[in-house]
């Protein structure tokens, strides 16, 4: 593997890309704690819990990310991260209340998917039920 300046950087999400680009340094959090990754930095898999993602861009500016859970993967000079829910935030602050607002508003509707989908279930099961009985 040749030395390199940066890396090219893929965060995506389930429904669509978040990020695609080049960094020369990603911070995020795995289960054992906070660490960081440079161009040159050896291949690497982690898992990460939710927290907040940050790119160092190749122009000096930074990208800040709020992710749930997710998997992260370092492969050359690849990243490419894969994460539950994501959303991108301007600053630390704003980011914090998108999160909450995002993350909160995404749990409601799981909720009330989960609570039509065991619906569907016991419906389908009563009418298996229905059709094991004895016709009279």
């Amino acid at each position: 593997m040749s030395m390199a300046s940066d890396m090219n950087v893929i965060l995506r999400l389930p429904d669509r890309m978040l990020f695609e680009g080049r960094a020369t340094r990603v911070t995020a959090v795995a289960p054992n704690g906070a660490f960081g990754l440079w161009p040159n930095h050896v291949d690497f898999v982690t898992a990460l819990v939710p927290s907040v993602m940050t790119l160092r861009l190749v122009d000096g500016s930074e990208e800040i990310f709020g992710l749930d859970e997710g998997l992260l993967v370092k492969k050359g000079h690849d990243v490419s991260v894969a994460a539950l829910r994501g959303v991108h935030g301007d600053d630390l602050d704003s980011l914090q209340n998108t999160v909450e607002a995002s993350f909160i508003q995404m749990d409601e509707d799981e909720r009330q998917a989960r609570s039509a989908l065991s619906r569907l279930e016991a419906d389908m099961v009563r009418r298996f039920a229905e059709l094991r009985r004895p016709q009279q």
